[in-house]
């Protein structure tokens, strides 16, 4: 049976999110319980840990109470990147592995319990599909992950690629490509700006050529967004390399306006 809320609608609004590089006490505690939850017995869950870790398995140590201290013991003092590493193996494990849980998959019940603590611990990830990728606020989400899925959909595949690789490189690990992530979010927003413009100028000509394309003064933000990538994203200074706040905000910025002209220009429904 769900969960009271789940069954009646009840959420609470999720914490700002404050974590990116560390995985706190409740994460590394939540792994083990989230993936026998989602049917791993002690046993795999401590080989899989083990595995990953590079870490012997302790024959010696056999009864269900003393593996998983043996495996939360792991978890507790890994790096921090290697318990999303450990998260993303269980999630390959549970992929393979048959049966249902009423509607959900093992692997579907594993990453509801783990996107959960992510979300309630405000840590700046989820698990989708195997992979952990970055997760942003929710007007972010529906901006860059839905508009990116929508654009695909709607054949606009070179921006929609774009701006999958800028998020593939805000979920970067242990150190995102923070330029690398502005330069792909403005490449999408100015592939879809030539093909509603008909043209193949540079973004900033598109701007100043096509007045109408945004409502005023809004085009006059996006030829500073062009500027500001241009320096940030292909032009560095040294000691001047952009934060991942700075790369989030050009990202969920690009998201926007490219979900905007889509469906201005009738490529997708609202």
């Amino acid at each position: 049976m769900k969960p009271f809320s789940e069954r009646f609608g009840y959420t609470a609004p999720d914490p700002d999110i404050t974590i990116r590089e560390d995985a706190p006490d409740v994460l590394r505690g939540s792994v083990t319980v989230a993936a026998g939850k989602a049917g791993l017995n002690f046993n795999d869950i401590r080989r899989i840990v083990c595995e990953t870790l590079s870490e012997p398995v302790d024959l010696n140590s056999w009864s269900e109470s003393n593996v998983t201290a043996d495996t939360n013991r792991l978890l507790e003092n890994c790096h921090w990147f290697e318990v999303y590493e450990v998260i993303e193996h269980l999630a390959e494990a549970l992929q393979q592995r048959p049966g249902r849980f009423g509607d959900q998959s093992p692997l579907e019940v594993f990453a509801a319990s783990i996107n959960k603590v992510f979300r309630k611990a405000g840590i700046g990830w989820q698990l989708i599909g195997v992979e952990i990728q970055m997760r942003g606020s929710e007007v972010f989400e529906q901006a860059v992950r839905e508009g990116r899925d929508r654009l695909w959909s709607a054949g606009k595949q070179t921006t929609a690629k774009q701006l999958h690789e800028a998020l593939q490189d805000l979920s970067r690990r242990p150190n995102p490509d923070v330029t690398g992530a502005i330069q792909h979010a403005l490449a999408a927003l100015e592939c879809i700006s030539r093909d509603c413009a008909l043209t193949e100028d540079t973004l900033g000509d598109v701007v100043k050529r096509n007045r109408d394309l945004f409502p005023s003064p809004l085009g006059d933000v996006v030829a500073k967004m062009w500027g500001y990538s241009s320096n940030t994203g292909r032009h560095l200074l040294e000691g001047k390399e952009p934060t991942f706040e700075e790369a989030e905000l050009m990202v969920g910025l690009s998201g926007v306006l490219c979900r905007y002209l889509a469906r201005k220009h009738g490529a997708l429904r609202p």
